[in-house]
């Protein structure tokens, strides 16, 4: 009997009852989800007075932001693969467990190079924790429970994304002088430490399988390829990609000779890190994870021109920067949940709707942030983002949900994690890029920085609009398939079948 389908399937069978602690389980993950990516923001507005405390440099300091940023991307795959062969729950509490400690020690770090290599450990812990997030939804859920539940996760990216600043702002208004920014980890002690003995208590068991050899090869091709990618990204700030710009030919080279390797290991009928059957034979997995990583362009970017135009063009604190994009959170928050009850019914729709929607919102935005007064700029951009964050929410949560849907439960740990690690890719291109072209055009433009962020926004909306081509396409293919009577299930049934 699956042992998956008895944490959350309906087979008929007694002994495959959905787990009746689930939804508390979910909480935990939620939140453990909800602290590892806060992490990913909230530690960018504290940069400043970490770097007079320690009396670090400037490239040291970017360390502590991009050194987290680089662990966490390099480890998903392998982790989800890992969580995969060994157990979810397993790694999940064994990567939260790290997770609260490195954040203890670069809370009491005496030194630069203490925080720095905290961070880093910190950054690998919290990637093994993302993947064991999507994949033990998948074998918790099962149909419209599902998609309620991707909601709620989808809901957590949104929220914790937008309001890092908000609550790294407030944390060190609270925390007075430069010590303050120690607490932006050490709240996470207590959290985490709750959320492991919940997480000990109410996450599923499920009995180990056979052993399985772990593709360290493809392992190797695929950290190196994506480190190759987003190092240049990561330290775009000072001039990373000038300096390493042999970085992404080299990258790119690597994941070809990856996605060749992982070909070999499936025809072999091995266990390769990533089935490229999961492109090819999975309905709805390669257009999902295009949309994710082309979406994760301009929302992750976005967040950075607002700061600077808020903060260095208006004078707002930190906190009042983030106060004044928080509408875009609260909208995106309440949509994710509805939207995770809706997307059984409405299907890749629902994402093209959230696009449009996301569109009408931030191009309102960059109007009004060109043209408003200084002294009511934030009033009046407040519904517009509101109306971008509803469309948002009707993008990622959907996208997982149809993304992961027909994935194999078994691979669910390695295909989360892949999809995971494009929205970091993606998101890593569009930090880097909106804010060298926010920079870029003040230097052109006499310090102009109604137009830069203008521009910049501009930009993000591109790779919005990129991201709807690519859902209009595949909701216009599915809605064909079925006018001709196709099967809506995944295509590749030996696939399933046949690697368990």
């Amino acid at each position: 009997m699956n042992t998956d389908a008895r944490a959350g399937g309906r087979t008929g069978d007694p002994a495959d009852a959905p787990d009746l602690r689930r939804w508390k389980a979910l909480w935990v993950t939620l939140t453990t989800g909800f602290m590892s990516l806060l992490d990913v923001t909230i530690v960018a507005v504290a940069l400043p007075s970490m770097q007079r405390e320690l009396n670090a440099s400037a490239a040291s300091v970017q360390w502590v932001v991009s050194g987290y940023a680089l662990a966490f991307a390099l480890v998903l795959v392998p982790a989800g693969r890992l969580g995969d062969a060994v157990g979810r729950r397993r790694i999940f509490l064994g990567a939260l467990a790290g997770f609260v400690l490195c954040s203890a020690a670069a809370g009491a770090a005496p030194t630069i190079a203490w925080l720095v290599v905290a961070r880093i450990v910190q950054g690998a812990c919290a990637g093994c924790l993302a993947p064991q997030n999507s994949a033990l939804i998948q074998q918790m859920f099962r149909g419209a429970e599902r998609g309620r539940a991707f909601g709620l996760f989808g809901a957590t990216v949104g929220i914790s994304s937008a309001l890092g600043p908000v609550i790294g702002g407030l944390i060190l208004a609270l925390a007075h002088g430069d010590q303050g920014w120690r607490w932006i980890f050490y709240v996470n002690v207590p959290v985490g430490a709750i959320a492991l003995l919940l997480g000990v208590r109410l996450l599923p068991r499920v009995a180990p399988g056979r052993r399985e050899r772990l593709d360290l090869p493809g392992t190797a091709l695929l950290g190196a390829g994506v480190l190759g990618l987003m190092l240049p990204l990561a330290f775009a700030e000072s001039g990373g990609v000038h300096r390493l710009w042999w970085l992404f030919p080299a990258g790119a080279l690597l994941l070809v000779l990856f996605v060749r390797w992982e070909r070999r290991v499936a025809a072999d009928e091995g266990r390769p890190l990533l089935d490229p059957r999961l492109l090819t034979g999975t309905r709805g997995y390669a257009p999902g994870a295009a949309l994710g990583a082309l979406y994760f362009v301009g929302f992750s970017g976005v967040w950075l021109v607002f700061a600077l135009f808020f903060q260095n063009g208006l004078g707002y604190t930190p906190l009042e920067s983030g106060l004044a994009v928080t509408p875009f959170a609260i909208g995106s928050a309440g949509a994710a949940v509805i939207a995770g009850r809706l997307v059984e019914r409405f299907g890749r729709l629902l994402t093209v709707w959230g696009l449009v929607t996301v569109l009408m919102g931030l191009t309102a935005t960059a109007l009004i942030l060109r043209t408003a007064p200084p002294d009511t700029v934030a009033w009046l951009a407040a519904p517009a983002l509101f109306v971008g964050g509803l469309g948002s929410g009707c993008v990622i949560s959907p996208n997982v949900t149809m993304t992961l849907r027909d994935v194999p439960v078994r691979m669910a740990g390695a295909a989360g994690g892949a999809l995971q690690t494009g929205q970091r890719l993606g998101g890593a291109v569009g930090t880097a890029a909106l804010p060298g072209l926010f920079y870029l055009v003040l230097a052109a433009d006499g310090r102009n920085y109604r137009t830069a962020v203008f521009l910049s926004v501009a930009f993000a909306l591109v790779a919005v609009l990129a991201a709807l081509a690519v859902a209009f396409l595949d909701w216009h293919r599915d809605r064909h398939r079925r006018g001709r009577g196709g099967p809506r299930q995944v295509r590749a049934g030996h696939f399933s079948a046949s690697r368990g």
